[in-house]
């Protein structure tokens, strides 16, 4: 199956980047704010959220307890031009409060936000805004009625979004996109799949409380790729016990694996502007320390807005010969570092100038 849903158009209005998820359109990398929203926070959060678009997140989402809250969100949404998202539980008022703002999207699980008379309020200010409703069903909190389904927590996250999106056509709101979220890797492939065997809405995917860095990587690839190479899956998450840069990281090379072997219509939509990075894993024969060198440049490399290869070696054994399709790459021996183009070793430098030495040649790249 290759799945192709329909389109839904996140922001373009006031200061917001217009964003089209859906149909023919790239996959959107997201994260989530990690922290309480605060006004003495605001500046800062500024420069990190234009950091996170540097590096390919295209979509930010954050939660939003209470009306204080909102009020920090809308200003947030007023600074900066990546297409922000509020995630609401339980309270209607918080949701109507953030459409007051240019914020771009609006999460909710109609089931738990106060009932058809509220759910319906926040309808048509989403309508009237025209802002996009995204359905979160999350194996955690199903209704009730559908907890003991046989066992069966894909057909009962089904069962939830499609009960959802119910109510959405009973008032003719279309503007809408689903996510179905479990921390199972077999419940999130089949959950995705039965949605997109019935329905072209456009679909959120992500392994919820996937784990730290490692295991929660390792998990989301496993759910993620299987979903991607069909063409499930219009934006994502990777949800980690990690910071967001390592979330848009991780998310960036997962499409990009995918990319490696779907079909050519789907793989269009998964290849990823960017740097790619290969370094080895570092031994007992290394000259170069590859582990504190990433640690540094990791978040500077995915930020650059340019289509190359770059390797960072331990060692002359994996060093230029072992690289030698990357565009550019530094190895080191002793206290030597030896910076490479294709195979070839075109500068060396004392370690102790190994990073300026390196900036100045990705610069000429």
């Amino acid at each position: 199956m290759h799945y192709k849903s329909q389109s839904v158009t996140i922001g373009g209005f006031d200061n917001i980047k217009a964003l089209t998820l859906g149909g023919d359109s790239p996959v959107v990398i997201q994260t989530m704010w990690k922290d309480r929203l605060s006004f003495s926070d605001v500046q800062d959060a500024v420069q990190r959220i234009e950091g996170l678009a540097r590096m390919g997140c295209g979509l930010l989402r954050c939660a939003v307890p209470d009306l204080a809250a909102a009020e920090v969100l809308g200003r947030l949404a007023q600074m900066v031009s990546m297409p922000l998202a509020a995630d609401i539980h339980f309270d209607h008022k918080i949701a109507l409060r953030c459409m007051d703002f240019p914020i771009a999207k609006i999460r909710i699980n109609p089931g738990n936000i106060g009932g058809r008379e509220k759910v319906r309020a926040v309808l048509d200010r989403a309508a009237e805004k025209n802002i996009p409703i995204r359905i979160g069903v999350n194996a955690g909190s199903l209704p009730q009625d559908l907890r003991s389904r046989a066992g069966d927590t894909a057909e009962a996250l089904v069962a939830a979004a499609e009960r959802e999106l119910a109510i959405f056509d009973e008032w003719g709101f279309t503007n809408v996109l689903v996510s179905m979220k479990a921390s199972g890797i077999a419940d999130t492939i089949k959950a995705n799949r039965i949605l997109a065997g019935k329905t072209n809405v456009p679909l959120h995917i992500g392994v919820t409380e996937a784990g730290p860095l490692v295991a929660g990587v390792a998990r989301s690839s496993a759910a993620l790729v299987p979903l991607l190479v069909e063409g499930i899956g219009d934006t994502l998450r990777v949800s980690l016990s990690d910071s967001m840069e390592n979330e848009v990281i991780a998310a960036r090379e997962i499409v990009g694996a995918a990319a490696e072997i779907a079909m050519a219509e789907t793989a269009t939509r998964l290849r990823q502007n960017g740097v790619r990075v290969i370094s080895c894993p570092r031994c007992g024969r290394y000259g170069f320390d590859t582990h504190g060198f990433c640690g540094r440049w990791l978040s500077r490399l995915y930020a650059l807005d340019k289509r190359i290869s770059v390797a960072i070696m331990g060692c002359e054994v994996n060093g230029p010969e072992e690289a030698r399709h990357a565009d550019v790459g530094i190895t080191g021996t002793g206290n030597k570092v030896l910076i490479f183009r294709h195979g070839t070793v075109v500068r060396t430098v004392p370690a102790a100038e190994a990073d300026a030495a390196f900036a100045e040649e990705l610069e000429r790249t």
